[in-house]
């Protein structure tokens, strides 16, 4: 056996070139993960990574959201369905309303013989400018629940949010009386 110092620095040189082309590899993979606003601008690998880290964590801001909004969504059902097991007779009209953003999730229980609740609570929402998204209702011995998702606009959410919340709970409120 020689030692040739050319054949250790081309094995270095080729050890360099390999993980050099494995890395160049990787970032590509994670570049292909990434969702590309405007695909035809070639970018930087600081610019990639800093896209690739920007994402993860509005990926994970979204995730804790989610999570948030399962939790409180969770609640309301489990408020409203402890709240109808202890009422016997007439049922008392409850609306809870949780704000993300622009979007509104109104939680509106009601007796059976209540409709009139949900086609004004609508009525207020029409009125207010808000977009209904989806409603839906479920029924449980004689309590119906009401979910009406909405979005109450880009120009001023909060205003118009707190206004259609301070409208809805002073008709339900009201309705009880």
């Amino acid at each position: 056996m020689e030692n040739n110092p050319n054949s250790s620095r081309t094995d270095r040189k080729l050890i360099e070139r390999n993980r050099r082309n494995q890395m160049k590899a990787l970032y590509s993979q994670l570049n292909s993960l990434v969702p590309h606003h405007n695909s035809r601008e070639s970018k930087s690998l600081p610019d990639q990574l800093d896209e690739a880290a920007n994402y993860i964590k509005s990926l994970q801001t979204n995730l804790e959201r989610m999570k948030e909004r399962k939790d409180s969504l969770m609640r309301v059902e489990m408020s409203t369905n402890t709240t109808s097991r202890s009422s016997s007779g007439r049922k008392s009209p409850e609306i809870q309303i949780h704000e993300m953003g622009s979007s509104l999730v109104i939680g509106l229980t009601t007796g059976s013989n209540s409709q009139s609740i949900f086609n004004e609570t609508i009525r207020i929402l029409h009125e207010e400018g808000a977009e209904i998204v989806n409603a839906s209702f479920s029924v449980v011995d004689d309590t119906v629940f009401h979910t009406i998702h909405l979005t109450v606009g880009e120009s001023t959410p909060d205003y118009r949010a707190a206004r259609i919340s301070e409208r809805l709970t002073k008709f339900v409120n009201d309705a009880d009386a």
